[in-house]
């Protein structure tokens, strides 16, 4: 895998569980259900500092220091 495009992460058994069952549900694959948690979140964020989402999410990417 190119390590510039993907990463892995770590989440408690439970989590997993979770966000399996969240999926199946869904009809998601956990990699899209966590795209959009992701997505989600920072749209909330943005919202509730006044922001746009997408100036708001430009900035986050570029303070990641990766």
């Amino acid at each position: 895998m190119d390590p510039n495009r993907w990463k892995s992460v770590a989440v408690r058994k439970s989590d997993y569980t979770l966000l399996k069952g969240l999926c199946k549900e869904k009809y998601r694959a956990p990699a899209s259900m966590i795209a959009k948690l992701v997505d989600d979140y920072v749209k909330h964020l943005a919202k509730k500092e006044g922001a746009d989402p997408k100036i708001f999410k430009q900035m986050l990417m570029e303070n990641y220091d990766g």
